[in-house]
């Protein structure tokens, strides 16, 4: 069954902090090391024994890597008000994030480049993206788009990916690892959803000589093969814009580099 935020705020602070240090596959003797402070403190922690401090429940979720969402649960259940705000992208406190953004988007066109949030929803795209919304079924292209779903849907682009097996297994694997290290019952829930997704049969997983994958694009009579990135703000203090993802995609070759621009 999956947990809640709900469940999440009843469960008791150590027991949440013991979730993310076993998560990181840390011992009580490595994060008290990590934070200098003892085993035992770190062991009354856990087991409730010991209420940790304010400062306390951040310097342990700092160790831990905790996304600053969670690091607001964390003071939550430890009964303390959370510090990180997350402030709507729509605000006015977010025209600097939102120009700065637009102006990244703009300045990589031809090719496509897009936002997403934490659970891959799109945010922001410049018109290089048309190169993947075409031909695709209305339905994904309702907001909120999510992009992965958007790409794997038999539907949606996979149609069009030439190496969808290598494309697939992935992007399962990077969403995997984005559920461990966030634990967010939401992504679960879309990694079940693409798991589902039928596919061709083929192998799942690149060369030995792969350096990286790129994505082999059917567009129109032509190939194309693409490269992509993927960047997130540096030192971020509120929850919205820790959680932005910018994806840029690059041309692999001359050939695709040159179809692109003369679209």
């Amino acid at each position: 069954m999956t947990a809640t935020v709900e469940d999440t705020f009843q469960r008791p602070v150590g027991e949440l902090l013991r979730g993310w240090r076993e998560r990181r596959r840390l011992s009580q003797l490595d994060l008290a090391n990590q934070v200098s402070v003892s085993t035992r403190h770190v062991s009354f922690v856990e087991t409730g024994r010991s209420k940790p401090s304010r400062e306390m429940v951040l310097r342990l979720a700092e160790h831990l890597d905790v996304p600053l969402r969670d690091r607001n649960q964390l003071l939550l259940a430890g009964g303390y008000a959370p510090i990180y705000s997350e402030t709507s992208l729509h605000s006015p406190a977010m025209l600097a994030i939102r120009s700065a953004l637009r102006r990244l988007l703009k300045g990589h066109e031809p090719y496509p480049a897009l936002v997403v949030d934490r659970w891959w929803n799109l945010v922001e795209a410049n018109a290089g993206i048309a190169l993947f919304t075409e031909d695709v079924a209305p339905q994904l292209l309702t907001a909120p788009i999510n992009v992965l779903r958007l790409t794997l849907h038999p539907d949606g682009l996979a149609s069009r990916i030439i190496n969808l097996a290598e494309i697939r297994a992935n992007v399962l694997t990077s969403l995997q690892r984005q559920i461990t290290s966030t634990a967010d019952p939401d992504l679960q829930d879309l990694y079940d959803e693409l798991r589902g997704y039928s596919g061709p049969p083929g192998p799942d997983q690149p060369g030995a000589a792969e350096v990286v994958v790129p994505m082999k694009l059917r567009h129109g009579k032509h190939e194309l093969s693409l490269l992509t990135t993927i960047a997130t703000f540096g030192t971020p203090l509120d929850v919205t814009v820790s959680e932005l993802m910018i994806e840029q995609f690059f041309p692999a070759d001359d050939a695709t580099a040159n179809y692109l621009r003369g679209l």
